[in-house]
């Protein structure tokens, strides 16, 4: 009979998990990840509908705050700085805010975004940049709140607000040319350093080359610029490489040096590894 009694419960519980109801969204979620250049854009937000009612001036009142949206923050990301009416954006994520006004909007990036709706207690601090523009009348109607990135250029685009039949614009400016030009300069200066340390350590920590692996390792030593301390780490790697090619005295002497700029910049873990690594190669 108990067993029946919790067979019965276990087939209850399920029932129950089971039978959650789902509904849509009145405001579903939106995400839109937009390429502007060389800068990403992501925004995140909700989408309410009109549903015959008068949005802008009644639903969301002119000169009031407005969360632009529904429910949670909507939100932007730049994964570069950008430049907004002269002004600078730096990259991150920032919450958006807007004040509707019959003729131009104010819009605000807001460096604060958990926030349900707008904040309990605006703060001017977190305002990263405030500009303004003007509205513009469609000539269709916008059922459901849209955001969107138009007007793509490499150096610039649009983040347009449209619902009902209100349409506003704000210019953004992305640093493509300066990013492809820092690209382009780059790649012609040739390989760097830690490029250099990433190949050797690739080759030896997947049984390539070794060779080869020394020769990388020795140009990535061979870039430390005078004057500067030589990465500790660099010089672990060698040591291992030498030991791996059966040059235990070159890596002794290798092992030492990187112990020594370890214990300069007080990492404990390298001076442990080169101990005990210069132990093992003294033994054979």
């Amino acid at each position: 009979m108990k067993k029946i009694i919790v067979l019965l419960a276990i087939m209850i519980a399920n029932f129950v998990t089971d039978a959650q109801v789902k509904t849509p969204a009145p405001s579903p979620k939106s995400k839109l990840e937009q390429v502007v250049g060389l800068t990403d854009v992501t925004i995140e937000y909700s989408r309410p509908s009109a549903k015959g009612r008068t949005i802008f001036g009644d639903l969301v009142p002119f000169g009031k705050l407005w969360r632009t949206g529904a429910n949670a923050n909507t939100t932007i990301s730049f994964s570069e700085d950008v430049v907004i009416d002269g002004k600078t954006l730096k990259k991150g994520k920032y919450a958006i805010y807007t004040t509707p006004k019959a003729d131009n909007w104010e819009i605000v990036f807001y460096s604060e975004t958990d926030n349900w709706g707008t904040p309990d207690e605006f703060s001017e601090s977190k305002v990263a940049l405030r500009t303004t523009a003007k509205s513009e009348m469609l000539n269709r109607p916008v059922e459901s709140f849209t955001i969107s990135i138009n007007n793509l250029d490499n150096n610039f685009a649009h983040l347009e607000l449209s619902w009902e039949k209100t349409l506003v614009a704000v210019k953004f400016e992305v640093p493509t040319q300066k990013m492809a030009m820092a690209s382009i300069e780059k790649a012609l200066a040739g390989p760097t350093s830690g490029d250099y340390f990433s190949s050797a350590q690739y080759l030896f920590q997947s049984n390539g080359d070794t060779n080869k692996a020394l020769e990388y390792v020795n140009k990535a030593l061979s870039m430390v610029k005078t004057g500067e301390d030589v990465p500790f780490w660099h010089l672990r790697l060698k040591s291992l490489i030498q030991g791996k090619l059966n040059d235990k005295k070159g890596a002794i002497e290798t092992a030492k040096l990187s112990m020594a700029g370890a214990e300069k910049a007080k990492n404990a873990d390298y001076v442990k590894m080169n101990k005990e690594s210069i132990a093992e190669w003294s033994k054979k």
